[in-house]
């Protein structure tokens, strides 16, 4: 016999709650080895494989591209056991041939006693879990092995109708044949008991949740997603049709457009779009909205004449080797500057209403990319000469492109370098990156005016901002901390001193 496991959303990590499909890697049907990966997925980390740690046939997937779903969610099921297996190879091999069992064993990564690795990600276990009972679903209600019923759609598809206009999801298969001469009294008392027992097609504990927060009856919905499962976009219109109620003329009772929002003003029809705040881009604006919510943040700035930090930068790669990048000395004074002005280099801790002073120094940078933007962590920056900081700069910045940060790569940051001066603009207000105490601005270096050594000149200038929290340290020490800097940028050689 078969057995069906299921494989759950597993924690990924990093605090990290929920994740968004990407790719799905199988079929219903397929079958698959023990840690072959299933799922590709992104967090507000990065884009990771999910492999599974069960070998078997996929009998089931819970969620689409593009869909979220929270940690402990489940993924797929997988079916166990030599009956399914043999089903399987029958249903794949050409005119129905079973493939050889040895062939069987190896696409499954050996017997069927090995249904798991062990090989699994963080926080999700080394055992493979007991057997939970699986979501019925219409394919599966008839006893016919999912490959079989991916095959032919067709007779599924009376049930997926079903299942829409109303009818449970575990209603048995002789119900769609029952016969209709009981009378429409019997078929409601009929319909109305199996409602309230039968299982509710919702498979995410946040839809569960927000329909209990609201006092929501599951039950009373249709779900529009496959085989009639309620989503978030379903529990969200009821509420949003039911807040509009009271409002309606009593010959308009057509609930209102899925993108009107409850409280605010009517959009023409078409007129408004709507983009979910997830993976990175809702990550960074969590993010953002807890660093403006906690931290009490003020800005000062300063143009510094930066004509000599770029002449020196051109005469250390005169000499060969490996190219000295500007962000990279830029980096080199800032930690030069953390080491005179350690207060910066901090976070609060509110709980216990103390601040942290941090001994090491792992700078943060804004890198923009094509999934938003992503600050990679340079770890220990103050131990690391200009040409180290050189090529790890390089080497974050052409993985955050290529989307392969790790999540250790994008956390663990203490300060942050933010050059926005490659975006063509002079200065900026940035917001801190939460929980670090402090971000330093560079503009755009252009040639202009400047007095210098009592002649007006045209020099190459920048303006520098320092946003500090004004819990770590007062205006006095942000100041000193911002001229040092500034110093260093006129007169590379300040830097000696510290060396």
């Amino acid at each position: 016999m078969a057995k069906v496991l299921e494989f759950k959303l597993p924690d990924l990590g990093e605090g990290l709650t929920e994740a968004e499909i990407v790719r799905w890697l199988v079929d219903v049907g397929d079958v698959v080895a023990i840690d072959q990966p299933v799922v590709e997925v992104e967090t507000a980390k990065a884009m990771v494989e999910v492999p599974c740690p069960y070998g078997g046939v996929v009998t089931a997937r819970f969620g689409e591209e593009g869909s979220e779903l929270p940690v402990g969610a489940p993924l797929l099921t997988v079916a166990v056991g030599a009956d399914r297996l043999e089903d399987a190879g029958a249903a794949a091999a050409p005119g129905g041939q079973s493939a050889p069992s040895g062939e069987r064993a190896a696409s499954t990564g050996g017997t069927a006693s090995a249904e798991s690795s062990g090989n699994v990600l963080v926080g999700y276990g080394t055992g493979a879990p007991a057997a939970r009972r699986r979501r019925l679903r219409p394919s599966a209600l008839g006893g016919v092995p999912a490959p079989a019923a991916a095959a032919a759609p067709a007779p599924a598809a009376p049930a997926a109708a079903k299942a829409r206009n109303g009818s449970p999801v575990g209603e048995p298969p002789g119900a769609a044949s029952e016969p209709a001469h009981h009378g429409a009294h019997g078929a409601s008392r009929e319909t109305v008991r199996a409602a309230a027992e039968g299982p509710v097609a919702v498979i995410s504990p946040l839809v569960r949740k927000l329909a209990r927060d609201n006092d929501l009856d599951l039950r009373r919905l249709t779900g529009s997603g496959p085989d009639g499962l309620i989503l978030r976009a379903d529990v969200e219109q009821a509420l949003r049709a039911a807040h509009a109620a009271p409002s309606l003329a009593p010959t308009a009772q057509a609930a209102p457009a899925a993108g009107t929002a409850v409280g605010t003003a009517a959009l023409p029809t078409g007129a408004e779009e709507r983009i979910p705040l997830r993976g990175v881009r809702g990550a960074v604006a969590d993010k953002l909205s807890r660093s403006r919510r906690e931290i009490p943040d003020a800005t000062c700035w300063v143009d510094a004449d930066a004509t000599e930090l770029l002449a020196a930068r051109t005469a250390m790669n005169a000499t060969g080797g490996e190219k000295i990048s500007l962000l990279a000395l830029l980096a080199r004074i800032c930690t030069a500057a953390l080491d005179r002005y350690p207060e910066l280099n901090s976070a609060v801790d509110t709980e216990a209403r103390e601040i942290v002073r941090l001994p090491g120094v792992h700078i943060g940078f804004a890198a923009q990319t094509q999934r938003g933007l992503v600050v990679p962590v340079v770890k220990d920056a103050h131990t690391r000469s200009a040409e180290s900081l050189t090529a790890e700069f390089a080497r974050l910045t052409e993985a955050a492109r290529e989307g392969t940060l790790t999540p250790a790569d994008l956390t663990g940051g203490t300060f942050t370098l933010n050059n926005y001066g490659v975006f063509g603009v002079d200065g900026s207000t940035p917001i801190i990156n939460h929980p670090e105490a402090a971000m330093l601005g560079v503009g755009r270096i252009v040639p202009k005016p400047w007095v210098h050594e009592g002649e007006l000149a045209v020099r190459k200038v920048v303006q520098l901002s320092l946003t500090f929290d004004h819990r770590v340290c007062d205006g006095g020490t942000a100041g000193g901390f911002l001229r040092y800097v500034a110093d260093c940028v006129e007169r590379p050689a300040v830097l000696l001193r510290t060396v």
